[in-house]
């Protein structure tokens, strides 16, 4: 019967997705359904340790967090967890071999927001790394099926496409990061508050990012790539939204880009059926 509990597990880890992240879950539904519940999976498995650093401000969050990364590594040991996202999520490294490289550095960085508040130049490169590229190649390894010549060839693009969506995310919550964690991502803000003229100088290093992922996407294989171009013009609609946002009201609330808005760009690209990227 483990089939059935492993079954039940990525359920679990569908409902993780679709309950923190209606932008993503829609996404997933772009994908071949043959790798939708490993996508869960990985989603899973960050959105909980995120929670954990972000969130659960009422609980000891190092205790937690150790635990958490303890019970990864003896289900991964042992094949199966009691955790059900948890056992999704080693399910999906045993199944594409997923580096264990970039499952510690995903750790290393959601560590790191357990204390860190300030980031220079080579300490931000690490964390973005850590907290969003490594979270890209982790799908990436899924969507080649294994494909280690293709994993390579497109892992640059894949890279900048998870460190343009963490910039992105960064600027879309600065106002809880500064206000309510007291931490700053962006190193040109050391010392220094937000205007216009850094948002702008924010928003031109997500867009160079944003020029090289997009070429990595044209070569994506067909089941995964309607999925990752559906986030890809997601992101870039939030990135032109914020651009567009006064400094001062971006510092007050979080902006975000409407659900309509979000239907409409996957039902465009659901009923192309294709993408015209060449």
């Amino acid at each position: 019967m483990k089939e059935l509990f492993d079954h039940v597990s990525f359920k679990c880890s569908k409902i993780v997705t679709q309950d923190y992240s209606t932008s993503f879950s829609m996404g997933i539904k772009l994908f071949d359904k043959s790798i939708r519940n490993s996508i869960f999976s990985i989603y899973g498995f960050v959105r909980f340790a995120d929670e954990i650093v972000d969130t659960f401000h009422d609980y000891d969050k190092t205790v937690l967090f150790s635990n958490f990364e303890e019970d990864y590594y003896r289900a991964y040991n042992h094949g199966i967890s009691l955790n059900p996202i948890l056992n999704s999520f080693q399910l999906t490294v045993h199944k594409y071999n997923i580096d264990d490289e970039l499952i510690q550095a995903f750790l290393k960085s959601m560590h790191s927001d357990l204390s860190k508040k300030e980031f220079n130049n080579e300490e931000i490169k690490t964390y973005i790394y850590g907290s969003a590229d490594v979270v890209g190649l982790m799908c990436l390894k899924v969507f080649v099926n294994g494909d280690e010549e293709r994993y390579q060839a497109l892992k640059p693009a894949a890279m900048r496409l998870g460190s343009a969506f963490q910039k992105v995310n960064f600027l879309r919550d600065i106002n809880k990061d500064i206000n309510q964690l007291q931490r700053i991502y962006f190193p040109i803000l050391r010392g220094k508050e937000l205007t216009e003229d850094i948002k702008k100088k924010i928003i031109e290093d997500i867009n160079e990012d944003f020029s090289v992922a997009l070429k990595g996407i044209k070569q994506l294989p067909y089941s995964s790539k309607n999925g990752v171009y559906a986030a890809y013009v997601y992101y870039s609609k939030l990135t032109t939204k914020i651009g567009r946002t006064p400094v001062k009201r971006l510092l007050n609330e979080r902006i975000r880009v409407q659900n309509r808005v979000k239907i409409w760009t996957l039902i465009s690209i659901f009923i192309t059926n294709k993408l015209k990227l060449a």
